[in-house]
């Protein structure tokens, strides 16, 4: 259908259907990756066999070695089957009670997700910035863009609590901080969320921020209110109030998807008796520094005392751990 003269009069269209046919050539592709490295390693170990060469049996171990590390890699990938996993993600970082410190541990969680998403080969945009009083911030909304963004970041929804010995406290005493972590996937092109105009209070503002990329001198910065639900959204990444307004209008559609199918879900809980494990909010993960040195998952209970390489963005055991342990119907 691609080729035909048509498709390309509808530009909309062509999109979604390239989009379809770039996903499932991935798969044709990554299918004649695999049953080209079996023959390969099948091929070398009836050759080992037939001539008695060590050095050709160690050659067809590696090979399988790298045939099941590849294999367990697509195993994680199908684990990430559900209807927007392979959707850009929106990452909101709100910092918890506690003033300078929950701020300053929101920033640690920001750079630990840059980080994380730059290892990833992902694009990060930055949309809305709300600098902490003295230090850190109190929210910072990102667009994570890449193949399994959402996939990926789903996992980290809910609060994460540090413990430390506060840089801030004079006394050096070990505080506890919190900080949320709200993940919606990029929703918009995929489903139709209508949202009234009349619903929403729409303010502008003059971007704020603690100088550099943050400033702004005009009133371009949009903040859209949802007033039903109460939810509120922003964004002032962009100069242009209206390129702000309509990537402000796709975090809330986001928003207001993940609503809906979180009433859905409470409704069929309800109906069913059965108690979700981990409620959107509640904490997910503890990270100690002090008096020892541990980061806990506390949903699957994986857990490392390297708690550097996690502040530096080096996650994907946790990630991996909890898609591993959970079971998400895929899309028909």
């Amino acid at each position: 259908m691609s080729s035909t003269t048509d498709l390309w009069n509808q530009a909309d269209k062509a999109k979604e259907v390239m989009k379809e046919r770039s996903g499932h050539q991935a798969c044709v592709d990554r299918y004649n990756t695999l049953t080209r490295m079996h023959g390969d390693c099948e091929a070398t170990l009836e050759l080992a066999r037939e001539s008695a060469d060590k050095e050709l049996e160690a050659e067809a171990m590696r090979g399988v070695a790298s045939l099941e590390a590849e294999i367990s890699k697509d195993e994680f990938t199908l684990k990430m089957s559900g209807e927007f996993d392979r959707s850009n993600a929106i990452v909101e970082i709100n910092s918890g009670s506690g003033g300078t410190e929950a701020q300053d541990w929101a920033e640690m969680l920001l750079r630990m997700y840059v980080r994380w998403a730059e290892r990833k080969g992902f694009g990060i945009e930055e949309l809305d910035y709300q600098p902490g009083e003295g230090a850190g911030i109190k929210k910072v909304v990102l667009f994570i863009k890449g193949s399994y963004a959402y996939g990926h970041l789903r996992s980290e929804t809910g609060v994460h609590r540090l413990v430390r010995i506060s840089p801030f406290d004079s006394n050096a005493r070990r505080h506890t901080s919190f900080a949320s972590v709200a993940v919606s996937p990029d929703i918009e092109e995929e489903i139709n969320v209508v949202v009234d105009e009349n619903d929403l209070r729409v303010d502008t503002y003059r971007s704020s921020g603690a100088g550099g990329q943050h400033v702004n001198k005009t009133d371009s910065a949009v903040r859209l209110t949802h007033i039903p639900t109460g939810i509120v959204v922003a964004c002032q990444n962009e100069r242009s109030q209206h390129k702000n307004k309509s990537m402000a209008m796709k975090i809330l559609k986001a928003k207001l998807y993940e609503r809906q199918k979180g009433e859905q879900e409470d409704r069929m809980r309800q109906i069913t008796g059965v108690r979700k494990q981990i409620d959107f909010g509640s904490q997910i993960r503890s990270y100690v520094l002090q008096p020892y040195k541990l980061v806990k998952d506390l949903r699957t209970d994986c857990e490392t005392s390297n708690t550097d390489a996690v502040l530096d963005g080096e996650i994907d055991l946790f990630i991996e751990s909890f898609l591993m342990s959970t079971t998400i119907k895929a899309t028909p």
